[in-house]
């Protein structure tokens, strides 16, 4: 008879944010798998869970790792399936190995805790009645630019991860194309120094940039627009924009983002 594998939801910041029944599962395991070992050593040794085995899971060897970790599950071992914060599979690894354990028959139970996702979502005074998770934002202006336009028609609050040192380019980019839509960045959720910066784009980051340094683990959220209902035609609207000196395609790009289009969408409108 098979194991079962656990999917172990562990404090973001805040320890005492682990549940009891997670607590119970890391205790019984026979195996945590883990992304890393210190770090989830770290947790065990304060809630005094000793001499319990472990075994590093991370992006780099998941693939390798799948098949041991199945390999053991098949042989009646139960194991727990750990990120070093928040909950498994949420921008975290362990995709690979809840899919091969599926395939194989074998049962997979999540044991739900912290989320940063819906931490920052019930704080930020955001709609939350539909919102979508896009995990990191691209590291590069051009490709995160262009993921922002894709999504600029979205009719949902929109959460993303974002690491410190790139949040001020982010919200630079968020600005140029979202204009003065609501922000909020969540950052240090749970933790001693957590906070919710509100306001537009340009306004956060004014705040963030009086600062010497940004630090932390940073949730940025974006309100969902109100859908753009226009009259003029798309070729009028971009022909409009011409004849008051933006160049075509700058013309285009705006009126996509301003409908929630596509510049290829546009283009094909106004030459077709």
């Amino acid at each position: 008879m098979p194991g079962t594998l656990y999917l172990v939801a562990t404090p973001i910041g805040n320890l005492e944010d682990i549940t009891l029944r997670a607590l119970r599962v890391l205790r019984e395991a026979d195996l945590i798998a883990c992304e890393d070992t210190r770090q989830t050593g770290k947790l065990l040794q304060h809630f005094e869970i000793i001499s319990k085995p472990m075994v590093s899971y991370h992006e780099h060897n998941e693939t390798a790792r799948t098949n041991e970790l199945i390999a053991k599950l098949e042989g009646g071992s139960n194991i727990a399936l750990v990120s070093d914060a928040g909950t498994p599979l949420v921008s975290d690894p362990g995709y690979r190995l809840v899919t091969a354990a599926i395939g194989a028959g074998i049962p997979v139970v999540p044991i739900p805790g912290a989320s940063a996702v819906l931490s920052a979502l019930s704080g930020a005074g955001l709609p939350t009645d539909a919102f979508r998770f896009c995990g990191f934002l691209p590291p590069k202006t051009g490709q995160r630019k262009k993921v922002l336009e894709e999504l600029r028609g979205e009719d949902c609050t929109l959460v993303f991860y974002e690491a410190p040192h790139r949040i001020l380019d982010a919200l630079s980019d968020v600005s140029a194309v979202y204009n003065d839509r609501p922000v909020v960045v969540a950052r240090e959720l749970t933790k001693l120094h957590e906070e919710f910066l509100r306001g537009t784009a340009d306004e956060v980051r004014a705040q963030l940039t009086a600062r010497p340094s940004v630090k932390g683990e940073i949730t940025l959220i974006l309100a969902k627009g109100s859908p753009v209902i226009a009259d003029t035609p798309i070729e009028d609207a971009v022909r409009e924009l011409e004849q008051k000196g933006v160049p075509r395609m700058d013309a285009i790009k705006q009126v996509a983002r301003e409908r929630g289009l596509s510049k290829r969408e546009v283009y094909s409108k106004i030459t077709g």
